[in-house]
């Protein structure tokens, strides 16, 4: 399968999601947005990925190629090629599907329990996962559930934490985290770990080296479960 991503920023890229690409002998490619970088045709890729980032989606004034950057994505759910967008990803996607994005009652940093909502739960994606998981959180954003869209998960701190509609995928949380990957986030946004219940200290976000592999292992079921339910060929519903 061709699977192309949009970077935002240089410290967040795929992460463990590229090991898990190539293992599975997929086609990578991607858009530099921060280098203005040409965004492909939507006959070169059957799958987009949107990472995160730690601008706010409706900040195009200082980063002018959101714009087009949310058309492509609109283009590409209306194509129905699979979408997944993650963190920033997911927000852009509810935007141009119909949802707002708006200030999250907390900031959630850090390493803080998933829970399937009953949607999630019947959802032949999101059933791979566990009903309860740890996940790491880095957001001060959340989205609205899309017009049509099952919520497929929540946090005690996010109601909002995954949804799924045809073969758009949205997750809040991020499971493709690793050292390396969070090592940029505390170098490059180590000002945004102010007070709150739910926002962890540096110290804290490095301190459990054994949920990596855990994370990782729940990131490679559910794009596998992605891959087998919704690629080409298959049905959407």
């Amino acid at each position: 399968m061709r699977i192309h991503y949009l970077q935002h920023v240089p410290f967040e890229d795929l992460a463990n999601i590229e090991s898990w690409a190539r293992s599975r002998g997929h086609d990578l490619s991607r858009t530099m947005l921060f280098s203005d970088e040409k965004l492909p045709d939507m006959d070169q890729f059957d799958w987009l990925i949107i990472m995160g980032g730690p601008m706010n989606i409706y900040e195009e004034d200082r980063y002018p190629w959101l714009a087009r950057e949310k058309e492509f994505i609109r283009r590409a759910i209306a194509s129905e090629r699979i979408v997944l967008g993650i963190c920033l990803g997911s927000q852009l996607m509810a935007d141009v599907m119909g949802s707002s994005v708006r200030k999250n009652e907390y900031r959630e940093i850090g390493w803080f329990t998933v829970s399937l909502t009953e949607e999630g739960m019947r959802s032949p994606i999101f059933s791979v996962l566990p009903e309860r998981f740890i996940a790491l959180h880095w957001h001060g954003d959340t989205f609205g559930i899309p017009p049509g869209a099952a919520r497929a998960a929540e946090s005690r701190a996010c109601a909002n934490q995954a949804f799924i509609k045809g073969k758009a995928i949205g997750l809040q949380f991020h499971l493709e985290s690793s050292r390396d990957s969070i090592d940029h986030l505390l170098e490059n946004c180590a000002d945004e770990l102010t007070e709150g219940p739910f926002v962890q200290c540096q110290k804290e976000l490095s301190a459990h080296p054994e949920r990596l592999p855990q994370i990782r292992g729940l990131m490679e079921k559910l794009l596998d479960r992605v891959e087998e339910a919704l690629g080409p060929g298959q049905d959407a519903s």
